[in-house]
């Protein structure tokens, strides 16, 4: 046991001898010449491996990424409640389906609506009862047997019933029925539109009064969908109504979708400190679905900086600087003015000029360097 365990090590210090060995010939590595804030390696100098540069360029946007949802769009949506008391005999209609305006959804027995319906026909009869009456006085009235206050008794009652019969009739053309007394109500899609929704089952016993609970049917147009995104209050200034964004999602893989901002709260969330952005997105396909959690990537104007990695800005104390790639193994320190962007990338507004290589790798080696050259 303790041979096996000892083989690792043993090998280990005969490896460690044959390169300190004199057969072996040592690297010398040639030592960077300082100047100033510049150093000069040789070019093939290994050190020079290590170090690797990128070009940088001069931008004013930038793409931020913020969290979104989509929800049904709501300047085409309606939510149906039952306007009158009932029990559901018969669903027309299930999720999916689309319908016309006026179409029926589900057939209800209403008492209620057996009451107007009963309140219209006494109306009417009651009505031609008082016409009746009227004719009568007047007639009598000519050929003076019944006093004129009798006669206006009688139209006085004649127009009571006339706007009984009205207030009655107006009352069942709101609910669409018909005046044979039958209590059976269509509950109609007021909209066109696709059933999205529908918390409505046979049997189900149905109040006027249930607006505080689910709604029997949603009917939406989900060729568009609105998009509710939660925007902080360090890019609030950049989000203006029109701008594009685009949608993603990792369900989705690599489909982008284009939307824009239609509308920017006006107040805070006073939990979450951000402010509600909608947008609007167009969706034929019917890929996207409401309540999909989304990526929203919107441009914004940043004035002029040019982004860099992390990596390439250096600090030491309160001074940031970067080394820049003069070529042909020359490096120049260099100091920035940076400041933090997002997802690793710095914002360097001063220091840096459009078309100069900057080392994004190895920049801790050249800043050791200075280091010790102090």
């Amino acid at each position: 046991e303790f041979a096996t365990r000892s083989l690792p090590l043993a090998f280990a210090l005969f490896a460690l001898a044959a390169c300190n060995s004199g057969n072996e010939p040592r690297v010398v590595v040639p030592p960077p010449v300082m100047d100033g804030d510049s150093v000069r390696f040789r070019a093939d100098s290994p050190q020079v491996k290590v170090l690797r540069s990128e070009p940088v360029t001069e931008q004013n946007r930038e793409s931020i990424k913020l969290p979104a949802r989509l929800v049904w769009d709501e300047s085409r949506t309606v939510r149906i409640y039952p306007p009158l008391s009932g029990r559901i005999q018969r669903l027309l209609v299930q999720p999916g389906d689309g319908v016309k305006a006026g179409a029926p959804l589900a057939l209800l027995a209403s008492p209620d609506l057996g009451q107007a319906q009963a309140d219209a026909r006494r109306a009417a009869v009651e009505l031609g009862l008082a016409e009746k009456n009227l004719a009568r006085a007047t007639e009598l009235h000519q050929h003076g047997v019944l006093a004129l206050k009798d006669v206006q008794a009688a139209q006085a009652d004649q127009g009571r019933a006339e706007a009984e019969r009205q207030r009655s009739v107006a009352r069942l053309k709101l609910y669409s029925g018909s005046e044979v007394v039958d209590q059976e109500f269509a509950v109609r899609a007021p909209i066109s539109g696709v059933v999205v929704e529908r918390n409505a089952n046979p049997g189900q016993e149905v109040r006027a009064d249930q607006s505080a609970n689910s709604p029997l049917f949603v009917i939406s147009d989900p060729s568009r969908l609105w998009v509710q995104i939660e925007a902080g209050e360090t890019v609030l200034r950049a989000l203006k109504i029109g701008e594009p964004v685009l949608l993603s999602s990792a369900a989705l893989g690599d489909q982008q979708f284009k939307a824009r901002i239609e509308q920017v709260a006006d107040f805070f969330d006073p939990q979450t400190r951000t402010v509600r952005v909608r947008a609007s997105v167009e969706n034929t396909g019917r890929q996207l679905k409401a309540e999909m959690f989304m990526n929203a990537e919107i441009e914004i104007d940043r004035g002029q900086f040019i982004r860099v990695p992390e990596s390439a800005v250096m600090l030491r104390g309160d001074t940031q600087y970067a080394f820049v790639d003069e070529g042909e193994g020359r490096f120049r320190r260099q100091k920035v003015v940076a400041e933090e962007a997002s997802f690793g990338q710095l914002r360097v507004r001063s220091g840096l000029k459009s078309g100069e290589r900057v080392v994004v790798d190895g920049g801790l080696l050249l800043m050791q360097l200075f280091s010790r050259q102090r």
